[in-house]
């Protein structure tokens, strides 16, 4: 049977990294954290830093903001690979990649970015670890009034269809509380 791949989506401060943590403890094997978040300013700086400290001492992390996939397949294929992965987030990750190829045609930067995602997910479905991926939820929310704002919630809304279609569970996560949506 194949590992399991759960999406966990939600909007800001929804309590959907503290869900989809509450998940991973229940896992068996070792954990590792997949950390997409960069310290740009004092704001996230401490946004980070409460993500540590809420994370159990004991789980492995792996701070990557771009390349997901290549970062995550030594550890994966390594003497001691995970027996559950927590991405956190795909949101941030989605973020940092069009904060990196600002610019540049938007239809670039979504087919990279769509490509890299599909390397990410063939990994998670040929790894023997199981993955929850957590992403916020912007299509409910009011259309951006910048080109950046809106090219973000167009991809990003894009990424998490992807992951969904890929994924055995989804839960949206609305006030602290899980809906279980597949």
């Amino acid at each position: 049977m194949a590992p399991e791949l759960t999406l966990v989506l939600g909007g800001v401060r929804s309590g959907k990294s503290a869900f989809a943590e509450g998940l991973a403890r229940q896992s068996d094997g070792p954990v590792l954290y997949l950390a997409t978040g960069q310290v740009t300013d004092d704001e996230m700086a401490e946004r980070i830093r409460r993500h540590r400290e809420a994370r159990p001492g004991h789980w492995g992390t792996l701070e990557e903001p771009l390349a997901l996939a290549e970062a995550l397949r030594p550890v994966i294929d390594g003497p001691n690979p995970p027996g559950m992965v927590l991405l956190d987030s795909l949101d941030v990750w989605v973020s940092n990649l069009l904060l990196q190829h600002e610019g540049e045609p938007f239809v670039d930067v979504e087919s990279l970015t769509l490509e890299a995602l599909g390397r990410l997910l063939d990994l998670c479905r040929d790894s023997p670890a199981g993955s929850i991926m957590v992403s916020s939820e912007v299509g409910l929310s009011l259309v951006p009034p910048t080109p950046l704002g809106r090219h973000f919630q167009d991809l990003l809304g894009l990424a998490n269809q992807q992951v969904a279609a890929a994924a055995t569970r989804v839960y949206l996560v609305v006030a602290g509380q899980p809906l279980a949506i597949k």
